[in-house]
């Protein structure tokens, strides 16, 4: 396994969809996975225990959305130093980061596993839910090093040209996990009982195995990119790479909290109008998060083919590798949302009651905004294309701003001023807005000259 997958040669178009589709799957089991645990803990150990898990997860998510953004950064600089080559230089980033990636995790688990309490108490967990928050919150900190850790490797691979072989791990550990949840949570034969405690417990078996199988296939396999014997110089803090991880890493991990922070701020404003507009944008959103993997599998896919065609300087490439990204996207984002729309009745009834007024709050939200995904699809097209010359910061304010300078107040504006009908035309419009941007900065260039993945080179 001694050779690279080449992202800088062959047809762009079938190149790319075989590429990003192992990311598609991936997101949708990741989801799954999220959505099948909820259901075990709910269903098995009742509305509290449920509720105890909430707050420790949405923690996790912004410490995931940071990981997300260290990994795609490692997959930019594996990926610019394959694509020129320079194999010596990409296992100096993989040695750096996976240092960088164990003493992170580390602290972190250290850290929340000793000071649980505290940090539930920040949160404002309700009292007759902390012990159980606790037990769960506690052993999920102390999993963290392996999550982390198989986030790493499977980033390597990926900027390698390699999204195939992560996958198979990956459905590894989500099934795994999936099937623990209830052995653990309820003890089955020798296996006690762990209750709230076996959800996380599993979660942290399920990575770890995961990381383990996965290692032992790439040491087996001689994979071009391990730390052998003889490389165990390169297990140490580069600092050049260090600042490149973190200097582009977190504005791309922040992207994705501000996000989630603006759909949170939009439920507090929904909220006021009732019950039923409250779960009707919840199902919504439910069903948008599927709506928009094609264009999140794209965006990654497109980061680390981007990347290795900017280091085998062939620009050309990644013009062609953009209009084809677009084009993948209206065809994969285009069916969905023709489906959705066509079947919205059908759909929304599957998360909300037939009865009342909440289904058609929901299939109104639907026609207004779900045809602006395909443009948000086209912004995460890129997005991923831009940050692969390590352009993170004009992309994070285009998203700041089309957030929290157009949406929420034209949401907040629409909403009080002509009521609950108006306020969902504050999503296209910041969607098209934010669409409009993106395509502006690529059109000027100026991403084409940032400092992305270059702080390495070989001797």
């Amino acid at each position: 396994m001694n050779r690279t997958v080449a992202l800088t040669t062959g047809p762009i178009g079938k190149t790319l969809f075989y590429f990003a589709i192992p990311f598609l799957i991936g997101n949708a089991l990741q989801s799954l996975n999220g959505l099948v645990n909820s259901i075990w803990v709910g269903q098995l150990l009742g509305e509290q225990a449920l509720a105890a898990t909430s707050g420790a997860n949405t923690l996790l998510f912004f410490l995931i959305s940071t990981i997300f953004g260290i990994a795609m950064a490692t997959v930019i600089m594996i990926g610019k130093r394959i694509g020129a080559e320079e194999l010596d230089a990409a296992k100096e980033v993989v040695g750096t980061s996976a240092v960088f990636f164990l003493v992170v995790s580390v602290v972190i688990a250290s850290v929340g596993a000793l000071f649980t309490t505290p940090i539930l108490g920040m949160l404002n967990t309700p009292s007759d839910i902390i012990t159980l928050a606790e037990s769960y919150t506690r052993i999920l900190f102390l999993g963290i090093p392996f999550s982390f850790l198989l986030q790493f490797a499977m980033a390597v691979m990926r900027g390698a040209g390699d999204s195939k072989t992560p996958l198979y791990f990956l459905v590894f550990s989500v099934v795994l996990d999936i099937a623990l949840n209830p052995v653990l949570i309820l003890g089955l034969g020798p296996v006690p009982e762990f209750g709230i405690s076996g959800s996380s417990l599993a979660a942290g078996i399920a990575q770890f195995l995961g990381l383990l199988f996965l290692l032992i296939y790439l040491y087996g396999q001689k994979y071009f990119l391990r730390i052998t014997r003889g490389d165990l110089r390169l297990l140490k803090m580069n600092w050049n790479i260090i600042k490149f991880l973190i200097g582009k890493g977190i504005p791309m991990g922040l992207q994705m909290m501000l996000s989630t922070a603006s759909v949170l701020a939009l439920f507090q404003l929904i909220n006021t109008f009732g019950s039923d507009a409250t779960a009707a944008f919840g199902a919504v959103n439910q069903l948008v998060a599927y709506v928009q993997m094609p264009g999140i599998a794209l965006g990654g896919a497109l980061t680390a083919m981007a990347a290795q065609n900017i280091g085998a300087g062939r620009w050309e490439r990644v013009n062609r590798a953009l209009l084809t990204g677009i084009g993948i996207n209206l065809l994969l984002t285009g069916v969905l949302v023709v489906l959705c729309t066509l079947f919205r009745d059908e759909i929304l009834a599957l998360f909300l009651p037939t009865k009342g007024n909440a289904l058609a709050i929901g299939k109104q939200i639907l026609l207004i905004t779900l045809w602006s995904y395909i443009l948000f699809g086209i912004t995460l097209v890129i997005g991923g294309i831009v940050r692969a010359t390590g352009a993170v910061v004009v992309p994070l304010l285009i998203t700041s701003l089309s957030l929290y300078g157009i949406q929420i107040p034209l949401a907040y504006f629409f909403g009080r001023s002509y009521g609950l009908s108006m306020l969902w035309w504050s999503f296209p419009i910041s969607l098209v807005c934010s669409a409009l941007l993106f395509a502006g900065y690529y059109l000027s260039g100026i991403w084409k000259k940032a400092s992305g993945g270059n702080a390495v080179r070989s001797r």
